[in-house]
């Protein structure tokens, strides 16, 4: 009865399936004594899970868990419930048993030729559950897909039979293999007429401002890697905002105002 009214506090029907698996973990966890895990969320579901938690006070009265990626600034996390008696190494002892790496390194002659979309799109086009795979960390060579456990064997077994990768070596990784890639950012100004939310998306995503209005409403934007549904948020400088489908962006200055009152920010994306 409890986990029912706690869900009520929801009115999206996805919302409370995805925050009734992460109660139905965290209770398994404490009644098992054992870990447990969900399968990746998106940054939304993270969003929602964090404040679920936070408000419910849930890490007091039912265990412990922790939303993990496999590095600090990974996207895409599961919950892993714990039980009381596990402490920080212990915890992460455990990792390399939830997450794997499937790692792909390209032949010669196609090195630097695969973006993200590229490897997504594969996995995608395989009919594979998007919810088995976190980031993927792309660089010349090839890419690191992080996914849990359950499912290395199954990608690893899967990638080949797409052309693109027909050629390249597929292999699985501990997640403490993960390459770490050096964040690449682009320099750019944008000239916004007040410091609202809509008129940065509108100028970042390339879109007119009733479109980039719409954008946030689809949920699809996040400030500090927490969901904002409110066009007239305030920027502040260092927010790092995030548009879903668009990219990552990091206030860095303000450049003064122009002659009509505009203000020349400055940017950095993250590419």
């Amino acid at each position: 009865m409890y986990k029912q009214e706690l869900l009520n506090q929801y009115k999206k029907q996805e919302d409370k399936i995805c925050l009734s698996k992460v109660l139905d973990k965290i209770e398994a966890s404490k009644n098992k004594e054992k870990i447990e895990n969900t399968d990746f969320l998106d940054m939304y579901q993270v969003a929602l899970v964090k404040n679920f938690l936070k408000k419910n006070e849930i890490n007091n009265g039912f265990g412990k868990s922790i939303l993990y990626g496999g590095y600090d600034e990974a996207e895409r996390k599961v919950l892993i419930a714990y039980p009381d008696k596990y402490d920080n190494n212990m915890l992460e002892k455990n990792y390399s048993k939830i997450l794997r790496i499937v790692r792909v390194t390209l032949p010669e002659e196609e090195k630097g030729k695969y973006t993200h979309r590229n490897y997504l799109g594969g996995i995608i086009k395989l009919g594979l559950s998007r919810e088995k795979v976190g980031d993927i960390i792309v660089y010349d060579s090839g890419a690191d897909i992080i996914v849990v456990d359950d499912f290395a064997n199954i990608l690893k077994e899967q990638l080949p039979s797409l052309t693109r990768f027909s050629n390249s070596t597929i292999e699985i990784k501990e997640i403490t293999e993960l390459v770490h890639q050096e964040v690449k950012v682009e320099e750019i100004k944008v000239i916004v007429p007040s410091l609202r939310l809509d008129n940065f998306v509108s100028d970042l995503a390339r879109t007119s401002r009733n479109k980039a209005t719409q954008i946030i409403a689809q949920e699809r934007v996040f400030i500090n890697g927490q969901l904002e549904t409110k066009p007239s948020k305030q920027i502040k400088l260092n927010d790092i905002i995030t548009i879903r489908g668009k990219g990552r962006f990091v206030v860095k200055g303000f450049e003064g105002t122009t002659r009509s009152g505009r203000t020349v920010v400055i940017i950095e994306k993250f590419v």
